[in-house]
């Protein structure tokens, strides 16, 4: 059976990391698959995806709640489906210049749930971010937007080839 409708969950405070998820549907989507991008806490059923691809924002070295809470939620039908993970959060460009691991909790949860792969991408905060740690950052000059859609986009088409050929 040919993996062709996937599911992009996401937990986001800004919608930062909406707009990766985005961003990856979109290239699923131009590969070929069926694919929606939806927040993480909105998602009642997993299987009547093929696949599934879960982002999650890091906040203070854990993974945003809405996708940790997504994970233990759909845990049973998650770990029969292809699975891919990603993290984004780092205000710097050490995304783009090295692989990041997954922070603790989720490398058990992927472990857990035979997950495929996980990549980090950078974070963006800007102006105008919810929260008053957020706003801190930014009041200190350490916000920006350090997403590389280029590299989101090479490691989307990869999830979309492992699906194509692998099914």
């Amino acid at each position: 059976m040919t993996a062709t409708k996937v599911l992009v969950a996401y937990g986001t405070t800004n919608g930062s990391t909406a707009q990766i998820a985005e961003a990856v549907a979109e290239v699923l989507r131009k590969e070929g698959l069926t694919a929606e991008a939806l927040p993480a806490r909105s998602v009642a059923r997993v299987d009547v995806y093929d696949a599934v691809v879960v982002g999650g924002g890091l906040y203070a070295g854990r993974w945003r709640k809405d996708s940790r809470r997504f994970l233990k939620r759909h845990g049973g039908e998650l770990a029969g489906r292809p699975l891919w993970l990603f993290s984004s959060g780092p205000l710097d460009p050490s995304a783009s210049e090295r692989d990041i691991p997954p922070v603790p909790g989720l490398q058990r949860a992927m472990t857990r749930l035979g997950a495929k792969g996980h990549v980090t991408f950078g974070g963006c905060l800007e102006e105008g971010a919810k929260g008053w740690v957020a706003r801190m950052i930014i009041k200190n000059g350490k916000g920006g937007d350090y997403r590389d859609f280029a590299r989101i986009e090479d490691w989307s088409r990869g999830v979309a080839h492992d699906l194509v050929t692998t099914a």
